[in-house]
């Protein structure tokens, strides 16, 4: 065989084993992750499947709210005008295993004064009144990342995430260890299997919210 050719097959056979392997790691670093919510299946409404209203007397309202779009072939959760919580129960979710929660999301537009812009909601335990007990991750307009502030009975804890209002358009990435943040605010371990996952966005509020994924800690 003619020493180019010779060359020409092994080059081709160089790329294609590059290939599969570069295939290869990218399905080993999907199998390390554990999707929560990737929004790609929906009711008749657009509303997301499976999941729930905090407030069943404003479920019309909720359902108009909430909305699951797609833009370039990516799906996410579309909210406008929504002032209020919707939920995601019974999610085989260990947070021990899978602590580190990733998502992103987009502002469009918010109202003077609104406070937080928006929020995610990881619910690790319960109380012994079967309360869920969260963590709040918030998009505050005015206080700065990283601010604490502890929680009631009912209120949770929050987290500033995200902050201001000029990036709007922009998206934003978020990597939270939802299982460290649950130890150092309630100073215990979580339950085996986290209750669930919530968000809401404020009044006057349009936002664009990702899939949410849970990966190991690294």
């Amino acid at each position: 065989m003619p020493r180019v050719l010779v060359s020409v097959v092994v080059l081709v056979s160089v790329v294609i084993v590059a290939s599969l392997c570069t295939d290869c790691l990218s399905a080993a670093g999907d199998a390390d992750l554990l999707v929560l919510e990737d929004f790609t299946v929906k009711e008749g409404d657009g509303f997301p499947t499976n999941w729930d209203h905090e407030n069943q007397r404003s479920h019309s309202k909720g359902r108009e709210a909430y909305k699951v779009q797609t833009e370039n072939s990516a799906n996410f959760l579309s909210a406008k005008d929504a002032g209020q919580r919707i939920k995601k129960k019974k999610i085989d979710w260990d947070p021990k295993a899978y602590p580190v929660l990733t998502w992103r999301w987009r502002l469009h537009k918010a109202v003077t004064d609104t406070e937080p812009i928006a929020a995610i909601y990881a619910s690790l335990d319960t109380d012994l009144m079967f309360i869920p007990v969260f963590t709040k991750y918030i998009w505050s307009a005015t206080k700065p990342e990283g601010t604490l502030v502890e929680g009631g009975m009912f209120s949770g804890s929050e987290i500033v995430v995200q902050t201001g209002t000029k990036e709007v358009g922009q998206w934003f990435e978020e990597r939270v260890n939802v299982y460290e943040d649950f130890k150092r605010i309630h100073d215990h371990e979580p339950a085996p299997k986290a209750w669930g996952i919530s968000i809401v966005a404020g009044p006057g509020v349009e936002i664009d919210i990702g899939a949410l994924v849970a990966a190991p800690a690294r």
